[in-house]
């Protein structure tokens, strides 16, 4: 006798947990098996369009969340999932018009899909889009620490930082252990000059809730400057671990390459000077540079810098207090991370000008020339 077929919510129950242990794959072949058997089960076709998000096949989770609405046009998971996608395509308006489907149809009790798409469209961008989604969770929730948290990531994001801070204070009355809020908000002081208070905050942290090096840095600065513990104190190693956690350590293939391009461009330096007895003028023409061009950029706060783009971000590094020896290379990478977390939208580091270019597009500045 035959294994008999599983029913669609066992089917969908196990994919489920694939899905939250991170096991996209065997997610997708249980709910493609179950669609196999049901292909009528709109929750088997919403399941299949997150999984495929998470893989970032976003034109067959467009597909998934499209068969799951013709099937139940105001199912709000496959509404959501649609309209996540939908920013993938740059299809703001759109994916809006899902969103806001989904509080049209009455899911606004749905505490945790409201912060999902406020969530999605924080990432994309539109903070004030955002920000209606978590006011409307916080109203069904009050108190909720998740919900005050975000709202006060939106309130930095549209310069109202004093607003953010107590926000953010008001989140950790709630949950004294949401790290992340704690985080936020000891940046927020640390970049408004109150140093006390950031280190106040990050003392509260512990390594594994920072996502990136900007906090990191910045306790271990504090530490030294208020604390006046030593970078080689054992209390810091940690710290210092998470650091390489997230920097990511050499391994002994990149580190033999490192030597090889290090002994080659010493190589060619002696080459060149060599070279450059015999043809001095020539060399000295074909290597001289323009005049690196000017440029100027204004940031969310009302903080202009001038110069090229490198000087730029040197100046917006500087204003960020980001010392502890982090090369302008090192900054922009941490800046590109930080971003990231915090709204889903790539930031590339390889120069300056592009970092400069891409922080625009994300709304983070303004370039006046």
């Amino acid at each position: 006798m035959g294994t008999p077929f599983l029913s669609s919510e066992e089917y969908d129950e196990r994919a489920h947990q694939m899905y939250h242990e991170g096991r996209y794959d065997e997610a997708l072949d249980i709910l493609r098996e179950g669609l196999g058997v049901y292909p009528n089960a709109v929750d088997l076709h919403v399941g299949a369009g997150y999984a495929r998000l998470a893989r970032e096949e976003y034109a067959w989770a467009r597909r998934a969340f499209e068969e799951a609405l013709v099937l139940d046009p105001e199912h709000e998971d496959a509404l959501a999932g649609l309209g996540e996608t939908l920013l993938r395509f740059n299809q703001r308006d759109a994916a809006l018009r899902c969103f806001r489907l989904v509080l049209e149809v009455g899911h606004d009790e749905d505490v945790d899909l409201m912060l999902q798409c406020g969530r999605a469209l924080f990432r994309d961008g539109l903070v004030v889009e955002a920000r209606e989604f978590f006011d409307v969770a916080l109203v069904r929730s009050p108190g909720h620490a998740d919900a005050l948290a975000l709202i006060g990531y939106c309130e930095h994001r549209l310069g109202e930082d004093e607003r953010a801070i107590r926000t953010l204070q008001r989140a950790l009355r709630a949950n004294s252990h949401h790290g992340e809020a704690r985080v936020y908000l000891a940046n927020i002081l640390y970049d408004s000059g109150s140093c006390e208070e950031a280190l106040g905050e990050l003392e509260n942290t512990l390594p594994e809730d920072h996502w990136d090096e900007l906090g990191i840095w910045r306790y271990l600065e504090l530490m030294g400057t208020l604390r006046h513990v030593g970078e080689d104190d054992p209390d810091l190693k940690p710290w210092h671990d998470r650091l390489l956690e997230l920097n990511g350590e050499p391994d002994a293939t990149d580190s033999l390459l490192d030597e090889i391009e290090q002994r080659a461009a010493q190589a060619a330096e002696r080459d060149a000077r060599g070279q450059l007895e015999l043809f001095g003028a020539m060399l000295a023409e074909l290597t001289r540079a323009p005049d690196p061009a000017q440029h100027r950029v204004v940031l969310g706060d009302g903080r202009e810098f001038d110069g090229t783009w490198e000087e730029i971000v040197q100046q917006m590094r500087t204003a960020r207090g980001a010392r502890g020896g982090r090369s302008i290379q090192e900054f922009m990478q941490t800046e590109a991370r930080r971003v990231s977390a915090q709204t889903g939208r790539s930031i590339p580091a390889s120069d300056a000008e592009s970092f400069i270019r891409a922080s625009a597009d994300a709304g983070l500045l303004r370039i006046l020339g």
